[in-house]
């Protein structure tokens, strides 16, 4: 079942650059809500707003994303992260339970679609954890790269393969072309 927000609410929306990359983010009174590599994310910005808080004022304001912009600059600086943003995962119950499983993936480590499946309690349900996965609304602090095939291979990122190299990379992964090197 989908939620909806029925009473007036905000949305906060902005796009920025960090190392180079650029950045489509939505905040909500409860938390990040959307946060995706982006050029132009307009259109699944309108879509989401709609989608999930169709009622709300939309603002356009950098100044509520200050705080998330400081732990990404510290990110792409090689910090560990100190996320304290709080997030508002909007979906469904499994995928809303595959991202809370994410986060416990610690920065710099991998885990297989698998093992996720297996963390979750539904070991036959890897393809659904991949497909979850996919549908994560917030790279990076939800660590969607931080999965890899049961070969170690890196497949399926909603930034790219490249992306997900240079994430996995900063984070001290060591990788061989698109493998992991154990």
């Amino acid at each position: 079942m989908v939620e909806t927000s029925s009473s007036s609410s905000v949305v906060f929306c902005a796009t920025f650059a960090i190392a180079d990359l650029a950045f489509d983010a939505l905040l909500t009174e409860r938390g990040l809500a959307r946060l995706v590599f982006s050029t132009d994310g307009r259109v699944e910005r309108t879509a989401w707003i709609e989608r999930w808080e169709p009622h709300a004022e939309v603002v356009h304001d950098l100044q509520p994303f200050r705080a998330l912009i400081a732990q990404l600059d510290a990110y792409f600086a090689g910090a560990q992260p100190g996320f304290t943003v709080p997030l508002d995962l909007r979906g469904t119950p499994f995928q809303k339970e595959v991202w809370q499983a994410l986060l416990q993936i610690p920065y710099g480590q991998v885990h297989t679609y698998g093992q996720l499946a297996e963390m979750i309690g539904r070991p036959q349900a890897a393809r659904a954890v991949g497909a979850a996965n996919g549908a994560n609304p917030i790279s990076i602090l939800v660590p969607c790269h931080r999965l890899v095939s049961s070969q170690g291979t890196l497949i399926s990122y909603g930034g790219g393969v490249a992306m997900k190299r240079r994430l996995l990379n900063l984070e001290g992964v060591r990788l061989a072309d698109s493998r992991l090197v154990t």
